[in-house]
């Protein structure tokens, strides 16, 4: 039997249990002052009203769903209670004619017992229909808590699409602005002529080969970002040896730890473009990651020409700020200052967490 057949039959299943012991526990409170009327015992009395609220359980289960359609002016839920009380003197004199031992008189001619029949339907149509109405104003309370419920995971079903969506046309953006960055600078040393442009050319390739194919990966973790950064540093340092000169300092223990891909090379990559390039003797960039508490603290601080020369955050950092966003929602930070006496300080803060295998 398939999944949602199952699933169907055992909710069916739970409904009926627990109005049939709606029903029951109801016959019982009616036997409180039907017991003071009726010159019979307790059980016995228990049994007949139980009886009819069963007859009654039964009409209001079936008239749930037969017939399948109805006229327009005919409501379901009016024809489930009319079958209800329709249910209860049907089934009391069901009930009475078939109690009456062979060669008694009918319960009709004996007044005790008309009497019975009458208090019983009275009570069954009184308590009846209005449990009844208590059970499909319940039900639709949890038929509209249940819409709700579907409404606001297919919301945030499609809000966690359009995120992702929104990550990755982030993504395809960071990739050709690192790529065109670089292409631009193996461009400068081919346009001057330098020796070193093949070299860097080929390193360049060799890079692009392993890189390349995780600038549209969805998810990143700070080893590969470091192992990025590291041959995007010795790619620059090839191209200015004189002029670049690096530290990289990461906490082993944060390598598994969760991050937008091209973070940390999106900030590398910064200091490089708009704090070493321009300044005619370079400068230095400290790269540090490191643990504080539950979060993790990436820091890149560079010697460049700072805010005065560079001018205002490039394309990529603002990309990544957004990226940023998009992730972690509220709980990340990017903070850039300025460094004394020049250069500047990016951080990233993001929550550690572990990345599954």
């Amino acid at each position: 039997m398939p999944a949602a057949v199952t699933s169907i039959t055992r909710f069916d299943a739970a409904v009926l249990l627990r109005r049939i012991a709606v029903a029951a526990a109801v016959a019982m409170a009616a036997c409180g002052p039907l017991g003071l009327l009726f010159d019979v015992p307790l059980p016995a009395l228990w049994l007949r009203a139980a009886t009819v609220g069963l007859a009654g359980v039964l009409a209001f289960s079936i008239l749930e769903r037969w017939p399948r359609r109805l006229p327009k002016r005919v409501a379901r839920w009016a024809l489930q209670v009319g079958g209800v009380a329709l249910a209860v003197p049907f089934t009391t004199l069901s009930i009475y004619l078939f109690s009456t031992e062979a060669g008694a008189p009918p319960f009709w001619a004996v007044p005790e017992r008309l009497s019975g029949v009458a208090l019983l339907t009275m009570a069954g149509l009184l308590l009846g229909p209005w449990t009844a109405v208590a059970a499909l104003v319940r039900q639709k309370d949890a038929l509209a808590r249940h819409q709700a419920l579907a409404f606001d995971l297919e919301r945030s079903e499609l809000a966690r699409q359009a995120l992702d969506a929104r990550l990755k046309l982030m993504q395809a953006q960071v990739a050709p602005h690192f790529l065109f960055n670089t292409l631009a600078n193996v461009q400068a040393l081919v346009d001057v002529g330098s020796p070193q442009a093949p070299a860097v050319l080929r390193s360049l390739t060799a890079y692009l080969r392993a890189a390349v194919p995780q600038l549209h990966d969805g998810g990143d973790t700070l080893g590969q970002e470091v192992r990025l950064v590291e041959a995007y540093l010795a790619l620059m340092h090839m191209r200015m040896p004189d002029r670049l000169r690096y530290t990289l300092q990461v906490d082993a223990s944060l390598e598994s730890v969760l991050c937008p891909a091209m973070t940390l090379l999106t900030l590398v990559e910064n200091a490089v473009r708009h704090g070493i390039d321009p300044g005619e003797e370079g400068g230095s960039i400290d790269i540090g990651i490191e643990r504080r508490g539950m979060r993790c603290l990436i820091r890149v601080a560079d010697s460049g020409v700072g805010f005065s020369q560079s001018g205002l955050p490039g394309t990529g950092l603002a990309t990544l700020r957004e990226r940023l966003a998009l992730t972690f929602g509220g709980d990340a930070q990017l903070r850039l200052m300025a460094r004394q006496p020049q250069g500047v300080c990016a951080e990233v803060e993001i929550p550690a967490l572990e990345s599954t295998p």
